[in-house]
């Protein structure tokens, strides 16, 4: 019972160190709420959840370990990431380089580019790449570091002799912490002191976040 309690403090307090850090998820949240909204912000944060439980899923199946020691897999794995962050990064820039390079077809553009211009199936597609509960599951289902995380979490954390519904109970905590988190993020940036006092600020938020999570994409290619 003592190494189980003990195991419950450390799975805990690694979980909530490993979640606040900042990373990727916390720049994508907060670009996405101060963008596009609260309830953006929080289906992004869902997205993240549930992402998380994917890695958890195949690493108490038994997979996780195997996975991680392929690194033919793991660099797969960084360079769609990398990709998919630089790609999110870069739309906060697009309108700025557009206005730039191209101010007489912004027009045009807006006639181009409206859903109802485009075929059924690439709205379609466009829709669902670009709604905020995938954007959050992409980035964290390809994100290295959350895999790694669980991994030696259930590999050097959690014992072997611990019971399958207890490793489940610590699954479901994990997820939800990462829900909770970035939650709280995106209702924090979205707030009413927020709104007051540092929205003038919103391009400028926006942009850094982009170059966080370029420069995160970069990072882990590099």
């Amino acid at each position: 019972m003592e190494n189980l309690t003990l195991e419950w403090i450390s799975v805990g307090l690694i979980t909530c160190l490993a979640v606040i850090s900042p990373g990727p998820d916390f720049a994508m949240v907060s670009k996405i709420a101060i963008s596009t909204g609260r309830k953006a912000g929080l289906l992004c944060a869902l997205g993240i959840g549930a992402g998380v439980t994917v890695h958890l899923m195949y690493t108490m199946l038994g997979l996780g370990l195997l996975l991680s020691q392929q690194s033919w897999l793991l660099s797969a794995i960084k360079i769609v990431g990398a990709s998919y962050l630089i790609w999110l990064g870069m739309q906060a820039f697009w309108p700025d380089l557009k206005a730039k390079f191209w101010p007489s077809s912004k027009a045009q553009s807006i006639t181009d580019d409206h859903p109802k211009r485009l075929p059924s199936s690439k709205r379609a597609l466009t829709n669902i790449t670009s709604h905020p509960f995938v954007i959050g599951f992409i980035c964290n289902v390809f994100n290295p570091k959350t895999m790694l995380f669980i991994v030696a979490l259930y590999s050097q954390v959690i014992s072997k002799d611990t019971g399958y519904l207890i490793e489940i109970g610590y699954g479901v905590f994990i997820a939800l912490a990462h829900c909770i988190w970035f939650a709280l993020i995106a209702s924090v940036f979205t707030g009413q002191y927020f709104k007051q006092h540092i929205i003038r600020y919103k391009g400028f938020i926006e942009r850094t976040c982009g170059a966080v999570m370029m420069a995160f994409g970069l990072k882990m290619i590099a």
